[in-house]
């Protein structure tokens, strides 16, 4: 019998939390955008076995890829392997390049240009190319 008034205890105490007042609602976020997010994959291993340079990638991106699109871009690098159709597992260094745009038909013709010059400078086969559409963001510490 000691008990009997504990379920009324814990269900006024329950109901007192219930009832603090609520905190203001957070500023709305700011909307983000869509855009298109490009991945290039560049192979730096050249045919005679030779790697592309850092001197030389870095040049690459100088003079083909921040022209182009000069907003903004990332390189990561990377360690990547194929199998080509008729031959032994590959394996190189590689950089994989990342740029978040528009879209568009005048992107669409930079990107293409971009790999073609590539596969021209390195003697390479081919860029490999991810696409997708995302939304983003610039968050700013002025946001909390």
């Amino acid at each position: 019998m000691r008990f009997r008034f504990l379920p009324t205890a814990v269900l006024l105490f329950s109901l007192g939390a219930c009832s603090a007042p609520l905190p203001p609602p957070a500023a709305p976020a700011p909307a983000a955008e869509t855009y298109v997010r490009d991945e290039l994959f560049f192979g730096m291993r050249k045919p005679d076995t030779t790697l592309v340079t850092e001197a030389e990638w870095q040049a690459f991106v100088d003079s083909v890829v921040t022209p182009r699109f000069p907003d903004g871009l990332t390189v990561l690098t990377g360690y990547g392997q194929y199998q080509p159709g008729s031959g032994p597992l590959v394996r190189e260094p590689s950089k994989v390049l990342i740029l978040i745009h528009q879209g568009g038909p005048d992107a669409e013709r930079r990107i293409r240009e971009i790999a073609a010059l590539y596969c021209r400078r390195f003697d390479q086969e081919s860029v490999m190319r991810v696409r997708d559409r995302v939304e983003a963001e610039f968050l700013t510490g002025n946001q909390l």
